[in-house]
């Protein structure tokens, strides 16, 4: 392709404009076993016809949510889509749609984002909810800082062992250039032993982070855990996955400080990683300490409504060191997926959507139980659970595939992420998760499957 095309001066050129003396020093950050060290195996040249046939061929080799039935679980999952939402999320005036920089002449998005903060905070139970973040890892992060903002504590933050692995790496991140203690509290039962927990809780804390459903897919004490934040003076952060809230209490309902969420669920697709979305709400005494930007409504000098921007604390807007976040932009068009979703969904429709995945979760654990499975742990769950299989994980996972399932993940590539004695009790174990879309027929086929 002749646009990527530059001489060997023109590289040369640019090079030395950079200071650099060639290309592979540019790439001396990737580490030598990630590099591929000698060019693409392209062949010869071919036509744009055999290139498409080639390509095409390759893509069938991957095994995807629309050639096998999913039941994957870990943070991303296989929820129905109302055709609705790709309908109208694909209209051009959302699809093009970025960030305004004159942002009140874009009423249309505002009015969608207006939306999308009230149906979060229908959803959550919490009083205010801002314009998106990236991803459910990112906003646990965002939440720690906010938490340290308001309480003026930046020693300590708490976080239970059974928050996502890669939530709590992403935390990890953004506190390793500062003194902030991380002390990550043990869940080798599958839930938290509060006393545990009250132990490490103490008035450098600023908060305490709960998943609720966990990691593993069960269901955490986090009333409790929000009532021991509070009384250590901290804020409580609790991570949801929406979809539970329709049969689960809201967090705003037991008092939760502030709720994160990922919400990929919400009318987002599986693909290959993202992009997934990124939700934050909270109190509203905390709303000045929000990251992100937050859509008012108000009316014109006409006296009709109209929407703005009235709290966009971001580095992009005021100087950096008075920033409440260096989150630069939300997820629009995700928000707008999500917005629509949860309109078209409603409250009942939510309410079936948990009830199908909670009752066709427990319906497939018993299943493989009576076939020599087993679930390490024993708390209550909503649609996950952590099950070991009667065989070798690796070969249950192929087995599977061959018979058109998806399953997983194997829980070894989390290994590090957790204790000693979380390690044993995970050991040759997997996630399994069940929606809303799986039907009685194909999870008894995935147990048939699995049997033979």
């Amino acid at each position: 392709m002749s646009y990527l095309l530059n001489t060997p001066a023109q590289q040369s050129e640019m090079l030395d404009a950079i200071g650099v003396s060639s290309i592979d020093e540019l790439f001396n950050t990737i580490p030598e076993n990630f590099r591929l060290g000698r060019d693409l195996n392209l062949g010869d040249h071919v036509s744009e016809m055999e290139l498409t046939a080639q390509i095409q061929q390759l893509a069938r080799q991957n095994a995807s949510s629309s050639s096998h039935v999913c039941l994957m679980g870990g943070g991303a999952y296989d929820h129905f889509i109302p055709a609705v939402v790709d309908e109208i999320a694909s209209r051009g005036e959302y699809y093009t749609a970025y960030t305004p920089y004159q942002a009140e002449a874009s009423q249309g998005s505002l009015q969608t984002f207006f939306e999308f903060q009230s149906l979060i905070c229908a959803l959550t139970g919490m009083d205010v909810a801002n314009a998106s973040l990236y991803e459910g890892g990112t906003s646990v992060s965002e939440a720690a800082f906010m938490a340290m903002r308001v309480t003026r504590r930046h020693k300590k933050v708490v976080v239970l062992e059974s928050v996502h692995p890669e939530y709590r790496q992403t935390l990890q991140t953004y506190l390793q250039n500062l003194e902030t203690e991380l002390v990550v509290v043990p869940t080798p039962s599958g839930t938290v032993d509060l006393k545990q927990v009250a132990a490490v809780m103490d008035k450098e804390t600023a908060c305490l982070i709960v998943q609720q459903p966990n990691f593993f897919g069960s269901l955490e004490q986090a009333a409790e855990l929000t009532r021991m934040a509070k009384e250590a003076g901290a804020l409580s952060i609790v991570s949801v996955d929406p979809l539970s809230l329709g049969v689960l209490k809201r967090p705003g309902t037991y008092g939760a400080d502030i709720v994160v969420a990922e919400g990929q669920g919400l009318g987002i697709p599986l693909q290959f990683g993202g992009p997934f979305l990124g939700i934050l709400a909270c109190d509203e005494k905390y709303v000045r300490r929000m990251p992100g930007r937050l859509i008012g409504k108000t009316t014109d000098s006409k006296g009709e409504d109209c929407y703005v921007l009235n709290l966009q604390a971001r580095e992009q807007h005021i100087r950096r060191d008075k920033a409440t976040s260096n989150i630069c932009t939300n997820q629009g068009l995700m928000a707008i997926r999500a917005t629509v979703y949860l309109s078209s969904m409603g409250p009942k429709g939510m309410q079936e959507a948990g009830k199908r995945s909670c009752q066709g979760a427990h319906y497939l654990v018993n299943q493989l139980k009576a076939n020599g499975w087993k679930a390490p742990f024993a708390a209550p769950y909503f649609k996950e659970c952590v099950l070991t299989p009667p065989a070798s994980v690796s070969e249950v996972v192929t087995q599977a595939q061959e018979g058109g399932f998806l399953v997983g993940p194997v829980l070894d590539r989390f290994t590090d992420a957790f204790c000693e004695e979380t390690q044993e009790q995970l050991q040759n174990s997997l996630l399994l998760a069940v929606t809303e879309k799986r039907t009685l027929e194909e999870l008894d086929q995935l147990v048939g499957v699995l049997a033979s």
